[in-house]
């Protein structure tokens, strides 16, 4: 029986969407989905709630809970992955309280940024244990990763776990829809393309029945900006650098040094910026949870539609050779030209029975790549300080972040990641 694992399982919610999906695909039936999660209430709650869609849906898959990751592991084609190193409480809040200490403002903070190194320091370690697991016990499985931050745990898996990994990201799936939906743009006869680096891939052509949309687009954006909406921020870059770009708002108002600045407070206003944004999702998912536990755990037939997550598909075109096209996360093998070969990118890729193939995007306009390149340049540093265990290079990634660098002199951000070590404690391991 070919087996399908799932890191994580404990975010019982996605788990149902992405194997609720795999239990709907005629050529997955007969599958293990092998679940497992080191928390083993929430494992136990994902295993009841899963057996349940199987029964309603009527799948002849195979539902089996792991208490050991290698046994979960063991024989997988596939592989999932869904996992938050720290947590709400204690990482999430560690990563937005100390920085406001300094005056260091975050809306996200999981992908760049101060938040996004620590969240990075702290997962690369459970990535790798993982990957030892995987070269031991399914060296050839196919590794699907879903958790942030996205470019760097992805490229840690291929380049030093030596997994076969592709990073998936909804920012791509729902780009175009969102967009054009936003601007009252009926989305018939649309055709894109979308290439650069995760949260921060750009919009590069959109036409619709054969004509250039970004005319459009833009033209209706300049009139959208005169009053409050949620995505102020992508407007005013699409304004200034003449592309849309793929991530929120809300995210890319800290990729760059444009927005949250403490000398120009006016801004947050101005772009109706969400500073602590993700503290407050964590709450209010947390309390839905809680809500909504007793009643998914008692209802006697849960049923499942198939989602838009691309798991499911990516499976299906490798099983029935049947050709399915991604925006996938993938290392840099000379795909964009003018972004550096040690980076992860995100292009189109076709999916087909040899695998995933990326699609060569060639040069990006020249300031995209500008703007991918300081997102990267912390990226790797972050990767370098992960992988030599050199405290050095978590100063050189934060001193290269745009938004932190834009803030906080020199001194301070040294001093800031001290604080942030010291309070991650055995989160994270020792550096030198």
């Amino acid at each position: 029986m070919s087996k399908i694992t799932f890191l994580g399982a404990g975010s019982t919610i996605f788990a149902k969407n992405v194997l609720g999906d795999c239990m709907l695909v005629p050529s997955l039936q007969q599958f293990e989905l092998a679940i497992f999660d080191i928390d083993p209430v929430r494992l136990k709650e994902s295993e009841l709630i899963l057996n349940n869609v199987k029964e309603t849906v009527g799948s002849s898959c195979r539902i089996v809970a792991y208490a050991d990751r290698k046994e979960a592991l063991r024989g997988a084609k596939y592989v999932v992955n869904a996992i938050q190193v720290g947590g709400y409480d204690p990482c999430t809040i560690t990563d937005f309280e100390i920085p406001k200490k300094y005056g260091l403002r975050q809306t996200i903070a999981d992908t760049v940024g101060i938040g996004g190194i620590f969240r990075n320091l702290r997962t690369i370690p459970v990535m790798l244990d993982f990957a030892r697991d995987i070269q031991e016990v399914c060296p050839d499985a196919l590794f699907i990763n879903y958790t942030n931050p996205m470019a760097v745990l992805t490229n840690v898996m291929n380049t030093y776990g030596g997994v076969n990994t592709v990073g998936l990201c909804h920012s791509v799936q729902v780009c175009v829809k969102d967009l054009l939906s936003h601007l009252g743009i009926e989305n018939n006869g649309v055709k894109s393309k979308i290439a650069g680096i995760n949260h921060m891939a750009w919009l590069l052509e959109i036409t619709k029945d054969g004509q250039d949309l970004y005319p459009t687009i833009k033209a209706l954006a300049k009139e959208k900006q005169k009053e409050k909406h949620y995505d102020m921020v992508r407007f005013e870059l699409m304004d200034k650098f003449g592309y849309y770009v793929t991530e929120s708002s809300e995210h890319n108002a800290e990729y760059h040094p444009y927005f949250i600045k403490s000398k120009y407070p006016e801004l947050i206003d101005r772009f109706n910026i969400p500073l602590d944004e993700y503290p407050r999702r964590c709450i209010a998912q947390i309390e839905d949870w809680q809500r909504k536990r007793d009643e998914i755990m008692a209802s006697a037939s849960l049923g499942h539609e198939r989602t838009h997550e691309y798991a499911s598909y990516i499976f299906d075109a490798i099983e029935n050779d049947r050709p399915f096209k991604i925006g996938g996360n993938v290392m840099n093998t000379g795909l964009i030209t003018n972004l550096p070969k040690e980076a992860c990118v995100e292009v189109p890729c076709l999916v087909d029975a040899n695998g995933v193939h990326p699609t060569y995007v060639g040069d990006l306009p020249p300031q995209l790549a500008a703007l991918n390149r300081t997102n990267i340049n912390t990226q790797l540093l972050t990767i370098e300080a992960a992988m030599t265990l050199k405290k050095e290079h978590i100063y050189h990634a934060a001193l290269l972040d745009p938004h932190t660098s834009a803030e906080l002199s020199m001194d301070d951000i040294v001093a800031l990641c001290d604080e942030l070590i010291e309070a991650h404690g055995s989160w994270l391991p020792k550096y030198q």
